[in-house]
C-alpha cells in the first residue's frame, strides 16, 4: 500500500555556474538553525575540497538536509559548469523537485538551459529562484520573460509552465515572492518548497528498492553508496542483491553494515530507513552509480539516466623525462593505473582505457575542465606524470565522419565584438543568434566544433581585455566541419641542459616570451618559450658569458630581462601541439617536446 511521506521533500538546487547555488544552499543551512547562534561557519560551506574552493565553483555534486518546521528537506548542491554535467543528469533521479536557480541580471545561461531540459524530461517540478536581485543593474520582470521563452523552446507542458517565481538575496539572506520588495529572511522560499514539491511517496513493505545515484569514497570504510530508497524498508545487517539496468549480468549478493541519513552537514547512523529517504549506506563492496539493492526474492533493478559519452581524450603517461622523480611521490605505471581507476569509483563521465603500452592511459571527458581538474587534483596528491594535447572523440554515422559541437554564448562589450566574430568564423564558428543589451553588452551564440575552441579561451580573454565571458555547453555531433587553422605559433626548445642563466635568457627573449626565469633547471628538449612565428627554434638559456680580464664600462652588466610568462595547467594545455607534452609534477609545470633528442626530432619531423 502506498504512502505519501509529508515529513520529507527532496530537492536538487541547478543553475548556471556563478549564479549563486552553494551561497543559497549557506543561507536555508543558517536560517534553519542548523549551525548555533555562535557557530562560526565558512562561505560556501558545501564547497569543501580546495580546489573547488580556489576556483569558486562546485565541482561534485553533495548532499545535505535542513528541517523547516516538521518538514525535512533533503537538499543536493550541483555543478553548473556543464563539463559536470553528468553529476547533475543523475542526481535528478533523486529528487521530487528543482529549484532553478537564475541570476538577476545576466538571465538563462547555456548550463540553465541543459539543466532545465532534463528536469522536464523527467517530468520534475521547477521553483524558479531569481538571485542576486540586490545587484544594481538587476532587471527581474525581463529575466521572468526570458525563463518563460526557455520553458516554451523546451516544450514544457502547462503545469510546468505554471511554476512559481521567489526573488532573492543570497547574499543578504533574503526571499520574497514580489521583486519590488524583500521579506527579511528565507521563509518564502521555504513555504514555497513545501507547497510546490510533491512528497515522495512508495509502499514501506513493498519489496525493496534502492537506486545509487552517487557514490563518496572513504579510506576507512571504501565505498559509500548514496540513493533514495523507491520502494520497501532498508535495515541494519539486511541481506540484499545489488543489480544494474545496463549491465543485467552483474548481481551480486551484499549484507548492509551502515545505514545513514543526512541531518545538516553530518551524515547519522540509523538502524532502519523507509521509502522516500535520501541515505548513504557502507559495507557494500562494488557498489556503482546505477546499481539497484534490491530484495533477494524479488530481484528487480530501476532504470537509470544513460550519462552523455566523452567528447574529449587525452593521454596520462609515466613521466620520462630526464628530471622523473624528483618531485613526485607516486611515480611508477602501477601507482598512476591504479589512482586513474580508483577515479571511476566516483565520476561517472570519466573513461579510463589501457593502451598499446603499459606506461600510458587513455583519458576521456567531458570537457578541458573536467580534465584539467583530474590533473590538478592528482598533482596535489603527490603524483606526477605527463599529459598528450586533448583531442576530440570522432563518430561515424551512416558512413560519414562526425565530430561534439558546442554551443558557446559569449557576452561582450561593443568595441570587441569584431574581433571575436572573426576568430571564431576561422574556427569554423557558426553565429545563431546576437541580442543587444542595455548594458553596452552584446551576447553572441555560437555552433563551433569542439575542437575549435581547445586553446581559444585564454586568447579570447585577451582579446576582450578580460571583459568578456565565455560559457559552451556540449550540443550533440554534426558532420566534420573541414580543417581549422593550427597555432601560428612555435616554441622555443631549450638545446643542452643546465641552470638558465640572465645572459643566455636575454639573448633568447630576442626571439620570443619567455616561460622560465634564471636560476631555473633545464633540460634538452625542454620548451622555454614561445616563437611569434611558426616553427621551432632551439635557443642555449644555459649559456654563460665568457669571463675576459678587460674590465666593462658597466652598461653592459645589467641586463634586463621581460618577465616571464607564467603558464597555468589550462594554458599549458592549450598552448601544446601534438608532438609536445606537458610534465605535471607536484611542485613544476613543464612543457616538453615528446622527442627530447634534437636529431631524432629532425629525423621524425622528415
Amino acid at each position: 500500500m502506498k504512502i505519501v511521506r509529508n515529513d520529507i521533500r527532496n530537492i536538487a538546487i541547478v543553475a548556471h555556474v556563478d549564479h549563486g547555488k552553494t551561497t543559497l544552499v549557506d543561507q536555508l543551512l543558517r536560517q534553519s538553525g542548523t549551525f548555533r547562534e555562535n557557530q562560526v561557519v565558512r562561505e560556501r560551506v558545501m564547497d569543501s575540497n580546495d580546489l573547488e574552493r580556489e576556483r569558486g565553483i562546485t565541482i561534485l555534486s553533495k548532499n545535505t538536509s535542513v528541517d523547516y518546521g516538521d518538514t525535512k528537506i533533503n537538499i543536493i548542491d550541483t555543478p553548473g559548469h556543464a563539463d559536470f554535467g553528468g553529476e547533475v543528469e543523475r542526481v535528478l533521479k533523486m529528487v521530487n523537485g528543482v529549484i532553478l536557480v537564475v541570476d538577476a541580471f545576466e538571465g538563462p545561461m547555456p548550463q540553465t538551459k541543459f539543466v532545465l531540459k532534463r528536469t522536464l524530461e523527467l517530468d520534475l517540478p521547477v521553483i524558479v529562484c531569481i538571485n542576486k536581485i540586490d545587484r544594481p543593474e538587476a532587471r527581474p520582470e525581463e529575466v521572468i520573460d526570458e525563463v518563460l521563452d526557455l520553458f516554451i523552446e523546451l516544450g514544457a507542458h502547462e503545469d510546468q509552465l505554471d511554476c512559481p517565481f521567489v526573488f532573492a538575496s543570497a547574499k543578504e539572506g533574503t526571499a520574497s515572492l514580489n521583486s519590488e520588495k524583500q521579506d527579511e529572511n528565507m521563509e518564502a522560499l521555504f513555504e514555497t518548497i513545501i507547497k510546490h514539491i510533491p512528497a515522495p511517496e512508495g509502499d514501506p513493505e513493498g519489496h525493496l528498492q534502492v537506486l545509487i545515484s552517487t557514490i563518496d569514497y572513504s579510506e576507512y570504510v571504501g565505498r559509500i553508496g548514496i540513493g533514495k530508497i523507491e520502494r520497501g524498508t532498508i535495515k541494519v545487517n539486511d541481506n540484499t542483491v545489488i543489480v544494474n539496468e545496463h549491465h543485467p549480468d552483474k548481481t551480486k549478493k551484499v549484507k548492509i553494515t551502515n545505514i545513514y541519513e543526512f541531518a545538516g552537514l553530518n551524515r547519522v547512523k540509523v538502524e532502519e530507513a523507509k521509502v522516500g529517504s535520501l541515505i548513504a549506506v557502507t559495507g557494500v563492496e562494488g557498489i556503482h552509480i546505477g546499481d539497484t539493492i534490491c530484495d533477494p526474492e524479488h530481484v528487480e533493478p530501476v532504470s537509470f539516466v544513460k550519462i552523455s559519452e566523452p567528447t574529449l581524450a587525452m593521454r596520462f603517461s609515466v613521466n620520462n623525462s630526464p628530471f622523473a622523480g624528483r618531485e613526485g611521490d607516486y611515480v611508477t605505471s602501477r601507482q598512476l593505473r591504479d589512482r586513474l581507476f580508483k577515479e571511476l569509483n566516483t565520476d561517472v563521465s570519466l573513461k579510463v582505457e589501457e593502451t598499446e603500452s603499459a606506461d600510458s592511459f587513455k583519458i576521456s571527458g567531458r570537457g578541458e575542465l573536467h580534465l584539467s581538474i583530474l590533473i590538478e587534483t592528482m598533482r596535489r596528491e603527490g603524483y606526477e606524470f605527463q599529459v598528450s594535447k586533448p583531442e576530440v572523440l570522432y563518430k561515424q554515422i551512416n558512413g560519414k565522419k562526425h565530430e561534439p559541437m558546442e554551443r558557446v554564448s559569449i557576452d561582450v562589450p561593443e568595441e570587441f565584438m569584431g574581433t571575436v566574430i572573426e576568430k571564431l568564423g576561422k574556427r569554423k564558428g557558426e553565429m545563431v543568434n546576437m541580442i543587444q543589451s542595455n548594458t553596452g553588452y552584446i551576447r553572441i551564440e555560437f555552433s563551433i566544433p569542439a575542437r575549435g575552441l581547445i586553446g581559444y579561451r585564454s586568447e579570447f580573454m585577451t582579446d576582450t581585455k578580460g571583459n568578456g565571458i565565455l560559457n559552451s555547453i556540449f550540443d550533440g555531433y554534426e558532420p566534420y566541419k573541414g580543417e581549422i587553422p593550427r597555432r601560428s605559433n612555435g616554441s622555443l626548445v631549450a638545446f643542452e641542459t643546465g641552470t638558465a642563466t640572465t645572459y643566455g635568457l636575454y639573448n633568447a627573449q630576442e626571439r620570443g616570451n619567455l616561460f622560465v626565469s634564471p636560476v631555473t633547471e633545464i633540460y634538452s628538449g625542454m620548451i622555454v618559450g614561445m616563437n611569434p612565428k611558426s616553427g621551432d627554434i632551439e635557443v642555449n638559456v644555459c649559456k654563460k658569458r665568457h669571463v675576459t680580464n678587460v674590465r666593462s664600462s658597466g652598461k653592459e652588466d645589467a641586463l634586463r630581462l621581460t618577465p616571464p610568462i607564467t603558464m597555468s595547467l589550462e594554458n599549458c594545455l592549450e598552448f601544446i601541439e601534438t608532438d609536445e607534452l606537458v610534465e605535471v609534477t607536484p611542485k613544476s609545470l613543464r612543457l616538453r617536446k615528446r622527442i627530447l633528442d634534437k636529431n631524432k626530432r629532425y629525423k621524425a619531423n622528415k
